[in-house]
């Protein structure tokens, strides 16, 4: 009996292959090429059970060397980063979970009123949908949403998932409860339209898991002053390649991390560099970007 070979692997089916050449080259706004937005993710977890990043090697629960060192992102890292952003007159998007609201009063909405962009991120980051069933994971969307709903007046345009942790009908359920565009899918450096069951479709927005610091500094150890080097130099490589395809840029950062005075000092000087540079980017929110790529 012949055996038939193996030509290639199971495919997801949101999307074909696209090699970068071959697509059109089009302009964002004021003719710029190189999109550029920084993520500040908020999130709040759970005293004593569920998931959490972690500073030292986890210990039994409550584990409260790295669930205090997560709180202090939020009482202080993340006013300390506000401060930076406001002096360099940088909009940010900012990802709450929805949980953010009960727990820390107030933070939220000193973005809003910042006219930052809010970004669901979720119930908490103690949990990943990707690990639930159907049912438990649209209740979990559903609950996240309608906190973000009754909070904002209206649904936010874009998702990232707790631990960019999806399912196999994550991108379905997302879609059917309204959203625009997701932030899980680090594929590509231009958005990307992925469909979905209900023949619909929802927008990809570039996310980096590399200029990360949750990544890069506690799964790789980086030091601050090597991650503020990492963001300068994908920006300049980005802005030199954008000259032949237009991209986007994000880097995604984290109070408990990026907010720790020594890191923070080294982060300044990247966001100096870029700042310098403005001139020459479209420097703007996800939700923006997501309007202009749909727009083309």
């Amino acid at each position: 009996m012949e055996q038939s070979l193996m030509t290639t692997t199971r495919n997801h089916d949101r999307f074909s292959y696209s090699a970068l050449p071959d697509r059109p080259v089009y302009d964002w706004p004021n003719g710029k090429r190189l999109a550029v937005y920084i993520a500040l993710n908020v999130e709040t977890f759970s005293f004593g059970e569920g998931d959490g990043a972690a500073l030292a090697p986890k210990q039994d629960q409550p584990d409260v060397l790295n669930y205090a060192w997560r709180e202090w992102g939020n009482r202080v890292g993340v006013w300390r980063m506000k401060h930076v952003f406001d002096t360099f007159d940088m909009p940010l998007a900012l990802l709450p979970n929805s949980c953010v609201y009960e727990n820390c009063p107030g933070l939220i909405e000193a973005f809003r009123e910042r006219g930052d962009e809010i970004v669901a991120h979720g119930r908490t980051n103690a949990e990943r949908q990707g690990a639930m069933g159907e049912i438990d994971e649209k209740a979990l969307i559903r609950e996240a949403s309608d906190v973000f709903r009754e909070r904002e007046g209206e649904l936010p345009a874009g998702w990232l998932a707790p631990w960019i942790s999806q399912s196999e009908v994550s991108i379905d359920l997302l879609k059917e409860e309204g959203y625009a565009y997701l932030l899980d899918w680090c594929h590509d450096d231009q958005p990307v339209w992925m469909t979905t069951r209900d023949g619909g479709r929802i927008l990809s927005v570039p996310y980096s898991h590399e200029t990360n610091d949750i990544p890069a500094i506690t799964a790789r150890y980086t030091g601050g002053h090597e991650f503020a080097g990492m963001i300068v130099a994908q920006f300049d490589e980005m802005l030199e390649a954008s000259q032949r395809a237009p991209a986007v840029m994000s880097v995604a950062l984290h109070p408990y991390i990026s907010g720790q005075p020594f890191r923070l000092r080294a982060l300044k000087r990247a966001l100096q560099h870029i700042a310098n540079h403005r001139d020459e980017i479209w420097l703007t929110r996800p939700g923006e970007i997501a309007k202009a790529f749909a727009a083309l």
